[in-house]
């Protein structure tokens, strides 16, 4: 758009923001005022992959509503498109013609995952059934990302897969092939590994069974109920038969409910900033996805779950937070599967709360866009506070007092090109003492293009 700023003025305040928008190299947060307001996020970016998948498989026309038009959900849909889907895209809702279980073909080049681990894994769990080859890849990061922990049980079910190093790493080349049913034990708690399975498993002769160490996320087992496909959870082993003759409907209106994973940040900022009162509507509240809810609140957060219902079989809510003193906790493995996109803005929490906040069993935050623990604990250090980091996690010890309420030091902060790390800092400067940069801030697109702008709405910048 060239109404949008400059490459050169990608600063955050005040005169220099279009509603649309050029991606920015960098954000420039001025702390000192409270967060207070009415908002709402983009759409769950984990059930919006999903949505564009199933329905996409369904028979006719769907519409999916208040979708996130991050550009991972967006390469996303450009793959399906290019297998052969006709999407229809607007910026409230996507018309997806569905072909049926067995109407995708075979794509004209590779296709792009940008910078989506959930779509690249997704996607090969789709196309390891059919009857046709695909090459999957994605940017430098996802190039860096492990496939091995799909690509190993999917060649249990018989798909033929070829990648770099024997197939653990992108780009992957998927060869369809006649798939047949497993039982599968995950040896990590993985909405993506599972949810890699059950799509295979759509294609495969028999009953699938998968079995996680403890619940992961659950968007994908939601969408096939909501679907009408005949699912069977026994403790944490799920399954799935194969094949169905008829498939299923279009879904005349999917609305895709308000993603926590974007609304944590606000959640925060309006809990570690004294005099805010921010309300955050339609947000999802999946149980599986609960958890930075849970630890907020043992923290010492004000929040509020507002008007509850239900959207495409999710729960959802309006959350409304008001400021309040925080103080550290422990973070176990337990917790880890519902927290694990929320551990950088977690850990800005932790930060400025009083004592020390412990995280363990968080080894999986290894291999995310970025070694989020790694990035995280560095960049906070760098702010003044006082982090420990392990090999599966870190102990912060909290700057917050009864005098100081934690305030953090103003610095240049890198993003590492992950999106949550740059968002998180970005809540973190609003603490700050002086003003706070962040570089790389581009990558923010991947999720939550319009960050900035619903950041600067809460601090009254754009009445």
């Amino acid at each position: 758009n060239s109404n949008g700023p400059s490459r050169n003025e990608r600063s955050f305040p005040r005169d220099r923001l279009s509603r649309r928008k050029t991606p920015m190299a960098s954000l420039t947060i001025i702390p000192g005022r409270p967060l207070q307001g009415t908002i709402s996020v983009p759409g769950d970016k984990s059930i919006t992959h999903r949505a564009i998948i199933l329905t996409a498989l369904a028979n006719g026309i769907s519409t999916v509503a208040r979708y996130c038009r991050g550009e991972d959900c967006l390469n996303t849909m450009r793959a399906l498109q290019g297998l052969g889907i006709r999407i229809d895209e607007s910026d409230e809702e996507l018309c997806v013609h569905g072909k049926g279980l067995w109407g995708l073909t075979e794509p004209s080049g590779p296709i792009d995952c940008g910078n989506s681990g959930t779509g690249i894994r997704l996607l090969t769990g789709l196309l390891a059934g059919q009857d046709f080859f695909t090459v999957l890849s994605g940017d430098e990061s996802i190039r860096r990302r492990p496939m091995g922990r799909i690509v190993k049980p999917l060649r249990e079910m018989g798909a033929v897969i070829a990648g770099r190093k024997g197939g653990e790493l992108a780009p992957l080349a998927v060869t369809g092939s006649r798939l047949r049913a497993i039982t599968y034990a995950s040896p990590v708690a993985s909405a993506q590994i599972k949810s890699a399975l059950l799509l295979a498993a759509l294609f495969a002769e028999g009953t699938t069974r998968i079995t996680e160490p403890r619940l992961s996320r659950d968007h994908t087992e939601r969408l096939l109920k909501f679907f009408g496909i005949a699912l069977q959870r026994e403790g944490t082993t799920l399954l799935i038969d194969g094949r169905p003759s008829v498939g299923w409907n279009a879904a005349p209106r999917l609305v895709v409910p308000g993603d926590l994973s974007a609304a944590a940040f606000f959640i925060v900022g309006a809990t570690i900033v004294p005099g805010s009162d921010v309300t955050i509507q339609q947000v999802g509240i999946n149980p599986t996805r609960v958890g930075l809810l849970d630890v907020m609140t043992r923290m010492g957060a004000d929040i509020q779950l507002l008007n509850r219902r239900e959207e495409a079989g999710e729960p959802v809510a309006d959350i409304r937070v008001k400021s309040a003193r925080l103080h550290g906790v422990a973070i176990g493995p337990d917790l880890i599967p519902q927290t694990i996109d929320e551990f950088p803005i977690l850990c800005v929490a932790a930060a400025v709360a009083e004592g020390d906040t412990i995280i363990s069993g968080a080894q999986e935050l290894r291999v995310k866009e970025s070694d989020r623990i790694a990035t995280v604990s560095a960049e906070l250090r760098a702010m003044g506070a006082q982090v420990t980091e392990r090999p599966d996690g870190m102990i912060v010890r909290g700057l917050g007092t009864a005098e100081d309420n934690g305030r953090l030091q103003a610095v240049c902060g890198h993003s590492h090109g992950d999106h949550r790390v740059a968002m998180s800092l970005a809540i973190a400067g609003l603490t700050a003492s002086a003003p706070t940069s962040i570089d790389e801030a581009a990558c923010i697109e991947t999720s939550f293009p319009d960050f900035h702008h619903t950041l600067l709405e809460l601090l009254g910048e754009c009445r």
